[in-house]
């Protein structure tokens, strides 16, 4: 039976408060096991422990993890304390990864010089953090590649050793080809799905001629990026809806789902630097 790991959810926000039992139970069904809840504002980190532990309450439901972080979208709404509000949370409680952090040089906003150096200041910061604690690093990246790319290798973070997604991948063929040189993997989400989306669709297969399914793992980043045959379903994305990414990548790929639900497995847990089972009882 295909076992899918979702490497990316806010599940934690509150449009789900009032059907996340019923999401992460549909969710079950459809075959996925582990889940990972994302941070972006220290504000939010005990909403997120309350619903990591909902949902790991429940029977029949993935496995939730916690991964803190300070999201660079967010960057004028946050201090200096709440770095300090972070390393608080990775001493104290339970945390898979450091999420999701990185620079963003899309909104206009966020290009004002003073309000990018402070972006770049909060990313150095928490990539230490991330050494400092031996987690790995989900990274948000937005028109920025190469500043990102630019800021890993000034730190000496490496991937291949401390483990790493480059979620929601959105850049060209050859930023893709650098971060999975650099050890990343590739997160792909229900953006794959639009056969609209070319420049994903290129590097994606670009990335897979020279790598192979070792580069990838999947997420839905929900309630964002809903796939393309889901979008008629609801107005919000929901985990249940990984299994229309693997159907896509293995379409793409030209691979049955069940092998590469197998090696995404793989994938993500070498990411994830875990050693979760693909346990065949799963369903019992």
């Amino acid at each position: 039976m295909i076992q899918l790991i979702d490497t990316h959810t806010h599940f934690d926000v509150p449009e789900y408060d009032s059907q996340r039992q019923a999401f992460a139970q549909r969710a079950y069904t459809q075959g996925v096991a582990h889940l990972l809840l994302i941070g972006y504002l220290a504000q939010h980190f005990g909403r997120m422990l309350r619903a990591n532990d909902a949902i790991n309450q429940l029977n029949h439901a993935p496995k939730s993890h916690l991964a803190f972080g300070l999201h660079p979208l967010y960057i004028t709404e946050q201090s200096e304390n709440d770095l300090l509000i972070l390393e608080d949370y990775l001493k104290n409680h339970p945390t898979v990864a450091i999420a999701e952090i990185g620079l963003d040089g899309y909104p206009k906003d966020l290009q004002d010089a003073q309000i990018y150096a402070k972006q770049q200041r909060f990313f150095i910061e928490q990539i230490c953090l991330a050494k400092q604690y031996q987690k790995p690093i989900l990274l948000h990246i937005r028109k920025s590649h190469a500043d990102v790319l630019k800021i890993l290798k000034a730190q000496k973070y490496r991937a291949d050793e401390l483990g790493g997604i480059a979620h929601s991948f959105s850049g060209g063929e050859q930023e893709a080809l650098a971060f999975v040189k650099q050890g990343f993997k590739l997160g792909i989400t229900g953006q794959i799905t639009n056969p609209n989306a070319k420049k994903l669709h290129r590097a994606v297969q670009a990335v897979f001629a020279k790598y192979g399914v070792q580069a990838f793992v999947i997420e839905t980043d929900c309630p964002d990026m809903m796939p393309l045959p889901c979008q008629h379903l609801g107005q919000f994305n929901e985990p249940a809806n990984l299994p229309f990414v693997l159907a896509t990548l293995a379409e793409l790929f030209n691979i049955d789902k069940q092998t590469l639900a197998e090696k995404l497995w793989q994938n993500s847990c070498q990411a994830l630097r875990t050693d979760w089972k693909y346990d065949d009882r799963f369903y019992e």
